[in-house]
């Protein structure tokens, strides 16, 4: 078996350290526009070679993690390269510009759109860790234009990963993931942005930053250069999120300024249930 990773960061490389449990006697190659990216991916292990997109017509697989711009820009082209019978997944966390990008290709019954609900705040290969899709979900977009036998393929790697798999329309998971994601996302570097404009002393930060702080500030240590993408592509969701979280924030401070005490202590409470949601994994 021959894997080619177009892309050998986190998502990747983290898959290549399962398929090598999996698959020990797969081998496995990389391709990237950076050569220090290739080489540290060798130093880790996580490939035992360099590949090229115009080379893809004897692997079995290609998995495409990259910015999403690049894999719509990217994809027809590696649609183009691969042999028969090659199974071609992407990872992006937009669909439906990417599904567009190969709509008419010959080949684009290889190809598989799909999305991990699964990641961590850090990139590139030192970012690879052993089972970060375990137990996470997978969603699966217009599966229906994908070849019945690549996609029973697909289906059972997922399953050997032991992965939730969810199908989906691109449209809708574009939509759907602008609110449970890119809009965290956004708060998250604003959150940061706010504190460092009006915290000048970093030491105050570090001192009196509490979990709270942390755990809601990591994600504005996440690549810009993978998510700035991500937000144009998704553009037209990501406005819409927007105005509707700062309408929100514009409520809560008109009833704090008001001092609407009962009626923020019940809206809060009504918030909760999030928690009883998202505990549910």
């Amino acid at each position: 078996m021959k894997i080619s990773f177009v892309g050998i960061g986190l998502m990747n490389g983290s898959l290549s350290l399962d398929v090598q449990r999996l698959f020990p006697e797969a081998v496995l190659e990389g391709i990237s526009r950076k050569e220090s990216t290739l080489d540290r991916a060798l130093e880790l292990g996580l490939i035992h070679q360099k590949g090229s997109l115009d080379k893809l017509d004897n692997s079995d697989w290609v998995f495409v993690s990259i910015p999403v711009a690049a894999i719509a820009s990217l994809l027809p082209q590696i649609l183009d390269n691969i042999g028969a019978n090659t199974v071609v997944m992407d990872f992006g966390s937009t669909k439906a510009a990417i599904c567009a990008a190969v709509k008419n290709h010959p080949k684009r019954n290889q190809f598989l759109a799909a999305h991990p609900i699964a990641g961590t705040e850090f990139s590139g290969p030192d970012a690879a860790i052993s089972n970060l899709y375990e137990g996470k979900t997978i969603m699966l977009c217009e599966v229906a234009q994908t070849r019945p036998d690549v996609l029973e393929c697909a289906e059972n790697l997922l399953k050997k990963l032991n992965m939730l798999v969810r199908h989906m329309d691109p449209i809708a998971h574009d939509r759907h993931i602008a609110y449970v994601s890119h809009l965290s996302h956004i708060t998250s570097f604003m959150l940061g942005k706010t504190v460092l404009e009006k915290e000048t002393d970093e030491q105050n930060i570090f001192d009196m930053a509490g979990s709270g702080f942390a755990s809601t500030v990591r994600l504005a240590k996440s690549s810009p250069e993978m998510w700035m993408p991500i937000f144009m592509q998704n553009k037209h969701n990501v406005l819409e999120t927007l105005n509707e979280y700062i309408s929100n924030l514009n409520a809560f401070k008109e009833k704090l300024e008001a001092d609407a005490v009962e009626e923020l202590l019940l809206e809060m409470k009504n918030i909760n249930k999030i928690g009883t949601i998202l505990d549910r994994k």
